[in-house]
């Protein structure tokens, strides 16, 4: 074989082995979160671990300024841009 053909078969195979590779680490890592899940889930029914708080979401701040004039500049913006 050239040697072209040989280089493009190695990068091949290297290819797939890290796709294997990743492939493995992916199922590997949900199998131990599936059993870890199974083997944590009594000490959340025996109070061990508490449920997290729930997080409070601050009011959105109102947009200082005329919203009368932003909206002008916004319609003088896509009629300019429409206008070329």
């Amino acid at each position: 074989m050239s040697e072209k053909v040989q280089l493009l078969l190695d990068g091949v195979k290297l290819m797939v082995m890290g796709m294997v590779a990743v492939y493995v680490f992916l199922v590997l890592m949900v199998f131990l979160m599936n059993l870890l899940s199974k083997l944590l889930a009594p000490l959340g029914k025996a109070g061990f671990l508490e449920p997290a708080a729930p997080v409070k979401k601050a009011p959105a701040k109102k947009a200082a300024g005329n919203d009368a004039a932003l909206a002008a500049a916004a319609v003088a913006a896509v009629k300019a841009h429409t206008s070329k």
